[in-house]
């Protein structure tokens, strides 16, 4: 199985430092695409249409953001995987991370946000922030920061966290209703 994970990350690595362009867009969407995601859901929490169910989901985006988060720190404690750059899979265009690979955390983090807009059926916005995600995903590998299995763990634990939270932090109760409510 990590031969096959080696091979396609080495596979879509492959293209790093060749191009100045493409390099410089992967460069950016790696480095800023969670801030300019949780920039972009944070907007939402003064859309007008269906406000108080907007802010439900927006909360419980951040919610399984931060559970996702968490349960990575869980998975740290018990898998030690070395960065493919350090393994000499990948090519590195951006500085060295100083934290184990797997899971990837801005996969988690993005994917928790899209997630989480997906199971409370707001399809249109969550799957423009699904098309971003797997954007940064691929990012992550091309700049050789992360094997292309660290993203799709990272992936499967941001959904995860997002189920999670929206089993059991609904709409409606008194919990909800204060923390929408604010301004």
């Amino acid at each position: 199985m990590f031969d096959l994970d080696s091979y396609l990350t080495r596979l879509l690595n492959g293209p790093a430092g060749q191009r100045p362009v493409p390099d410089q867009f992967m460069i950016w969407v790696s480095t800023l695409g969670v801030p300019v995601l949780v920039a972009l859901v944070a907007l939402q929490w003064w859309r007008r249409a269906d406000r108080n169910y907007v802010r439900h989901v927006l909360v419980a985006s951040g919610l399984s953001f931060l559970l996702g988060l968490g349960l990575n720190q869980i998975i740290l404690l018990f898998v030690h995987r070395v960065r493919p750059y350090d393994a000499g899979v990948s090519h590195l265009l951006i500085p060295p991370s100083a934290d184990w690979s797997l899971p990837s955390d801005h996969a988690t983090a993005t994917m928790a946000i899209a997630a989480s807009f997906l199971v409370h059926r707001m399809p249109r916005i969550g799957g423009l922030f699904l098309a971003a995600t797997l954007l940064m995903m691929y990012a992550r590998v091309y700049v050789g920061i992360h094997y292309l299995g660290d993203v799709l763990t990272g992936a499967l634990t941001g959904i995860a966290a997002a189920v999670l939270v929206w089993q059991f932090y609904r709409p409606g109760t008194r919990v909800d209703r204060l923390i929408t409510g604010i301004l």
